[in-house]
């Protein structure tokens, strides 16, 4: 890999690792030391993906007019005000506005950060969405293990963790991206520049396929939410829910050479890896439903991790390969805004779901949007192909 994308990763692994600090305990704080229902914490986590999903949005066009250093430098430092303020005020209801604002500032860096990586090693195609997916994850294991640990002596002290680990990222950032400026003028390609029609079918495939990633982000999220209260109440520990996190993250770094064959397979068709990692998803599923024990969940787990793999990295690689040049930035932050979208939604449609029908209700439900989300990635491409044939027989 080149150097900066080095220190994209690097800066990356810092960010996330301050937030796992955080949100995979937001529910459990919300629900047990501000003693809000689980619709409640939905709503509040709602807000805090629906600040995320417009951050996304104006990060990737940011990225698009002013660059990718200052676009994260701003995100960076709306995000470091709103967790100066979390730390001294932290109850109900401040601690809504202060997650609300978190999200919006971390919402403008991650779709720069994801088009910086594809511009600086383009020839590395997925490669390089899979190296800033995997330091993610490397953040979400230490985050999620160290959170676990410091959360059971006090929670003042993750809001300090978090503020903290950001700091590092501002001085990663300051250094180390803005000699990795990328240009945002770039001239668009013959194809882009004389075919609308073509460049409208590439976004309207994105947009097909944002809606099955948006359907898998609603089951993974319960995971956070609804799965995490639901392990309290099996008197399953903080720390021993943590670590199911630790293990996702572990796993998806060190699992790197076994699933490489795998999808060296499909780099011609991510569309069919995509597929297969819903259906995992699906398995993954089926099998919490059924659990009780810790040893399950952790079972579940690894099988939701393997699904994971192939389909978070697949979908920014293919938005890469359909946005036209000097959009990559736009692109990036739909893809971005449709995961926190799901980010959003799932929380409150959990909570909701649980509160009214129970657990087993919401696993049957999850299962549903997951087929669904399988029939828009089977036809997300095929206007695009029909397009795409019409314009070369045309050129012809």
């Amino acid at each position: 890999m080149p150097k900066s994308l080095w220190l994209l990763v690097i800066g990356m692994m810092v960010n996330v690792t301050g937030a796992s600090f955080l949100w995979p305990l937001n529910t459990i704080y919300i629900h047990d030391h501000l003693g809000q229902t689980l619709s409640m914490a939905g709503i509040v986590l709602m807000l805090n993906a629906g600040a995320s999903v417009i951050g996304n949005l104006i990060g990737g066009s940011l990225f698009d007019r002013i660059g990718g250093y200052r676009s994260i430098l701003l995100g960076i430092g709306i995000t470091l005000i709103a967790l100066i303020g979390m730390n001294f005020w932290h109850g109900w209801p401040h601690y809504i506005i202060f997650l609300t604002i978190v999200g919006f500032g971390s919402g403008i860096v991650f779709p720069s950060m994801y088009a910086m990586a594809g511009s600086v090693w383009k020839e590395g195609g997925r490669r390089a969405f899979n190296a800033i997916y995997v330091a993610q994850n490397v953040g979400v294991a230490l985050g999620a293990a160290l959170g676990g640990l410091v959360a059971s002596f006090s929670f003042e002290w993750i809001f300090l963790a978090n503020l903290s680990m950001y700091g590092v990222f501002l001085f990663i950032a300051v250094i180390g991206y803005r000699n990795i400026e990328i240009s945002s003028t770039q001239t668009a390609s013959v194809l882009d520049s004389t075919s609308t029609g073509i460049v409208k079918e590439r976004l309207t495939a994105l947009l097909i396929l944002c809606g099955a990633y948006l359907l898998c982000w609603v089951g993974y999220v319960q995971w956070q939410t609804t799965i995490a209260t639901y392990t309290q109440e099996l008197s399953i520990s903080l720390s021993q829910y943590s670590l199911l996190w630790t293990v996702n993250g572990a796993l998806i770094v060190l699992g790197q050479p076994f699933i490489k064959p795998l999808v060296k397979r499909f780099e011609n068709n991510l569309k069919k890896q995509i597929i297969i990692g819903i259906s995992i998803f699906i398995v993954s599923y089926i099998i919490t439903a059924q659990a009780t024990v810790f040893t399950a969940f952790v079972a579940a787990m690894v099988i939701l991790t393997v699904g994971e793999m192939l389909v978070w990295p697949a979908v920014p690689t293919i938005a890469n390969q359909l946005a036209p040049k000097g959009r990559e930035g736009f692109y990036q932050g739909i893809v971005n805004s449709t995961a926190t979208g799901g980010r959003m939604i799932g929380p409150l449609l959990g909570g909701i779901l649980v509160d009214l029908y129970g657990m087993s209700v919401l696993f049957y439900a999850l299962i549903g949007l997951l087929i669904i989300s399988i029939t828009l990635t089977v036809l997300y491409d095929r206007l695009l192909k029909r397009e795409e044939s019409l314009t070369v027989s045309v050129l012809k």
